[in-house]
């Protein structure tokens, strides 16, 4: 459990917070490219960290993310004109450019230099591979973007899917450094792929480490003659990196499930995906089926995710379709922020436990004037090989503590 004043901080995240100001000093998903997909088409909105903006592409096909409301009387940017390098509001013609410069003042006279004393909320950007990621901090002190593996890759190797979350953004992380449910909440009452390891050891034994990026994370479970062992990641600073969307054994890549805080009470859940040496096949991208054209899920609370209590009893553990459905159930029901001093954890945390207290001492010693972990600096560090992402299947003989030293040696 956490002690009512910590469960607060860690799960607070608007602007002037002290989670809030830690996680503006990252680079974090702010959208998809898909949503402003060419010059000067229409904006959208994108409400981050409590922060209500718009995102627009211009006529030269940069990105701005800039306040939704206007300067000069605060009408909405949403509604607003996207044309000739500059987001033009509806209601007196004030025009911003994507950096937040005030290029047009047409209500006001024609000599007047007003405008050159304003400038509007924008924030820095970058695009990679159908993510523009934003970074909301100080830009006297813009970290490097960070090349993770996943951004790297050609476009034709990753996928990416976006939904929101009607809950805080811990309940949906934590979910990722927690590999016992896989044994209940995904379980099927057919035999394919994993399911057979998840039913026959629901209890496995979890290592954890501290890391330069976060905290690795380690989960064995035991068959009749062989372990199976899930290495996983928490990146700070709201990545939970699994070896999800594909087979045991294979290597060719990991998926990225990421939950940025909308505000207190939503996230958005961007699932990130990429293969090493192919293109992604459509039909791999299942989650898209689930996902309304404007990112609220099909199945939801308000409809009981459709729960079909027939399917429960015959096809799976929930009745409920998809992962990604599966998940939202079991977080979204406990609340829009769960009070964790209510909670009681056992050995099955361990993972979880590990990643909380290393964002409670993150934001803490950043309060107390420490430089956040993971923030990128020297473009010589810039590179990633040991956040990976797997599963093994080891024999039995072989002691699992020494093929993850093995393993963790090799990245």
């Amino acid at each position: 459990m956490l002690a009512r004043e910590d469960n607060e901080l860690v799960t607070q995240t608007n602007q002037g917070t002290p989670m809030g100001n830690l996680l503006r000093r990252y680079w974090v998903p702010a959208l998809l490219s898909e949503e402003i997909p060419t010059a000067d088409c229409p904006p959208v909105r994108a409400k981050l960290l409590g922060e209500e903006l718009v995102a627009f592409r211009d006529t030269q096909g940069r990105i701005g993310l800039i306040g939704e409301h206007c300067a000069h009387r605060g009408t909405s940017l949403f509604f607003g004109r996207n044309e000739e390098c500059g987001l033009r509001c509806v209601y007196h013609g004030w025009k911003y450019d994507v950096e937040g410069n005030v290029l047009e003042t047409p209500a006001e006279p024609a000599d007047s230099d007003f405008r050159k004393k304003l400038r509007h909320t924008a924030y820095p950007t970058h695009e990679a591979n159908g993510v523009i990621y934003a970074y909301l901090g100080p830009r006297e002190i813009i970290p490097l973007f960070p090349n993770y593996e996943w951004t790297q890759v050609p476009p034709e190797f990753s996928y990416v899917t976006k939904a929101l979350l009607e809950c805080n953004y811990l309940q949906g992380l934590e979910g990722e450094c927690d590999s016992s449910h896989l044994s209940f909440l995904h379980r099927t009452f057919s035999n394919e792929r994993n399911q057979p390891l998840y039913k026959s050891d629901t209890a496995p034994y979890y290592e954890t480490e501290d890391t330069d990026f976060g905290v690795r994370l380690i989960a064995t479970r035991n068959t009749d003659n062989q372990h199976y062992i899930r290495f996983s990641a928490f990146v700070m600073p709201v990545y939970g990196c699994v070896p999800a969307g594909r087979a045991t054994n294979e290597l060719e890549g990991y998926e990225i499930h990421t939950y940025v805080p909308a505000d207190d009470t939503h996230c958005w859940r961007y699932d990130i995906g990429f293969r090493r040496d192919r293109a992604v096949r459509d039909d791999e991208v299942h989650r898209r089926r689930q996902i309304n054209p404007d990112y609220t899920r099909i199945r939801n609370a308000r409809n009981n995710y459709l729960q079909d209590r027939q399917m429960q009893k015959k096809v799976n553990f929930t009745g409920i379709e998809d992962f990604l459905n599966h998940d939202a159930c079991a977080t979204e029901s406990m609340g829009a922020i769960f009070d964790r001093s209510r909670e009681h954890l056992g050995v099955s945390d361990k993972a979880v436990i590990a990643v909380r207290k290393f964002l409670l001492t993150a934001v803490k010693e950043f309060a107390a004037g420490k430089e956040p972990p993971h923030l990128l600096r020297d473009t010589a560090s810039n590179w990633f090989p040991h956040i990976d992402c797997f599963a093994h299947m080891v024999a039995r003989e072989d002691n699992p503590a020494s093929y993850a030293a093995r393993r963790k040696a090799a990245s």
